[in-house]
């Protein structure tokens, strides 16, 4: 038995959801991944990967997402609660787990921050 499980309600899967996230427009990013993010209401995150096919072939895409699936299941419980996170690796960038690792810590938690700031009101058109 896994001590870090990877259940399915941890999973971003339907297209609903993804849309949700991008319409929120709210993103971070660094050399590494693009993150978009929005609040989901469920006390843990949820992951959804989106790896371009200009990242490469398939053994090239298929180990970026196993990388940064596995950098989510061992540091969930470092990652903000309640947070949807839609994840693209940078294009140029080989995928490695601690680099990975250390980018998705970083940069959840600054796209915590981000949504938690109040918006700013809307200023009038002239």
């Amino acid at each position: 038995m896994l001590k870090h499980p990877f259940p399915a309600n941890y999973r971003i899967r339907r297209n609903a959801d993804f849309l949700r996230v991008y319409q929120k427009r709210c993103a971070v990013s660094d050399g590494e991944l693009l993150i978009f993010g929005c609040e989901n209401g469920l006390p843990h995150p949820r992951l959804g990967l989106s790896v371009s096919k200009r990242l490469g072939n398939a053994v090239i895409r298929n180990r970026w997402k196993r990388i940064l699936r596995e950098a989510f299941r061992l540091h969930r419980d470092r990652l903000p609660a309640g947070l949807d996170l839609v994840v693209l690796p940078r294009e140029g960038v080989r995928p490695e787990l601690d680099r990975a690792t250390a980018s998705l810590c970083r940069l959840s938690q600054k796209l915590a921050r981000k949504l938690r700031r109040p918006a700013h009101p809307q200023r009038p058109r002239r």
